[in-house]
């Protein structure tokens, strides 16, 4: 594989991609929905390899990020023309103004150039990714994890043979096609043809980018999700919103990692939940005070510090009592990854000041975590979440794979010497 080559082809593609038009985008996106959904059974084919090699290494839960079925490609295609009928970010004038000389000056959006990916286990990444950053006006170069290398060649081949019976080219989407982490040190050194970097998921995928990348970075994915349980929130109401929170999928970076319950309704909350996140075989771990609500759970422990800082991607959570909105808050200013944060409360004073205060990129009130997600915000397939606060923040799609440049229109205006 010559890394520098691919990256030079990206970079050449990336101009062509800039100037088509949004039919022409759009078309190649469709078609790239028409050719995978006509040869879903090798993808499915390729997966079930995947998810072989994924059990024999003991992924476990993790496994469900890597899992593809009918329905799950079926959504991936239908994602795909979802971000064709979006509004077309590239052109958009966000603002102008005329001076007093009468030249006429505007911010107009454009793409970011190339876009350097590098994600783990989730195939679905693969197609979500491509389509986000050519809609964009953006070339892609997409670096997948090992995991799931057999999903993502058969993936690449059929955005390919897509792209060659459109006007996008195909060098325009380059696969990085090995599972040797030194090509991930020389992609991230690629200063003179990747214009950012975006790894998606976990916190050592993330840290490692962060400390070896030469090029920009938005950092998307590790979390520690909290919810709190206020003194006013109504318990019918929260259990549900916990159990999907946590259970409705495991592996993914928006699921419950820690809940907090205030003192006053934890006898009334913990009990009845703990039956519900039973039929889940979702284990516990409780602080001290929590601990004695919930003695004959059977997937019961005691949680350690540690617990309050761990992503966990499984069926566990970490339980802590606190006795006030305070404590609560002070409790994720402190372990929080700034990704998403809830508070279940009828008290809508306590529930504005968390919205306030939680300094994350999603901060809910009455709703699941899970939700943080970019079809869910209404911007199609996501490219990531962000937890930085430069460029964008939270679920990001077209609008966050865009910058934008001055345009200044005279009529032969000079500067005064």
């Amino acid at each position: 594989m010559d890394l520098i080559s691919q990256a030079s082809a990206a970079k050449r593609a990336a101009r062509a991609v800039a100037k088509l038009s949004t039919e022409a985008k759009n078309s190649a996106l469709r078609l790239i929905a028409d050719k995978i959904r006509a040869n879903k059974t090798e993808v499915l084919e390729a997966n079930a390899l995947d998810i072989k090699a994924g059990k024999e290494k003991g992924l476990g839960p993790m496994i469900d990020r890597l899992k593809l079925t009918e329905e799950r490609i079926d959504s991936i295609c239908d994602e795909c023309e979802n971000v064709a009928s979006l509004e077309d970010q590239v052109g958009k004038i966000i603002d102008e103004s005329e001076r007093p000389n009468g030249l006429v000056i505007q911010r107009v959006r454009c793409p970011l150039g190339v876009i350097g990916m590098i994600y783990e286990s989730r195939p679905n990444v693969t197609v979500d990714a491509t389509v986000l950053c050519l809609k964009s006006g953006n070339s892609v170069m997409l670096r997948g994890g090992s995991d799931a290398i057999n999903s993502n060649r058969a993936l690449v081949k059929f955005i390919k043979e897509a792209l060659a019976e459109s006007e996008i080219p195909e060098d325009a989407v380059q696969f990085l096609d090995s599972t040797d982490r030194s090509v991930v040190s020389e992609f991230l050194k690629l200063t003179d043809y990747l214009d950012v970097i975006i790894p998606r998921g976990g916190k050592g995928l993330i840290a490692h980018v962060i400390e070896n990348a030469h090029v920009p970075v938005i950092q998307t994915g590790a979390s520690v999700v909290h919810i709190y349980a206020d003194e006013s929130a109504d318990i019918q109401k929260s259990i549900p919103v916990i159990v999907n929170s946590k259970t409705r999928r495991v592996s993914i970076c928006d699921a419950l990692d820690v809940l907090l319950v205030h003192s006053a309704v934890a006898e009334k909350l913990l009990p009845p939940l703990a039956e519900q996140l039973k039929e889940h075989n979702v284990e516990i771990r409780a602080c001290e005070r929590a601990y004695p609500l919930l003695e004959g759970y059977e997937k019961l422990a005691k949680s350690t510090p540690e617990d309050f800082d761990t992503e966990f991607l499984d069926y566990i959570m970490a339980v802590k009592i606190v006795d006030s909105l305070d404590e609560a808050l002070d409790h994720i200013a402190e372990h929080s990854l700034k990704h998403s944060e809830a508070i279940l409360a009828e008290n809508k004073e306590n529930a504005e000041r968390f919205l306030k205060e939680v300094d994350s990129a999603c901060v809910f009130w009455n709703a699941a975590t899970q939700f943080s997600d970019g079809a869910q915000f209404g911007l199609g397939a996501e490219i990531g979440i962000s937890t930085q606060k430069l460029h964008v923040r939270g679920p990001f799609a077209l609008e966050g794979l865009t910058s934008f440049k001055w345009t200044i229109k005279g009529d032969g205006q000079t500067r005064p010497v």
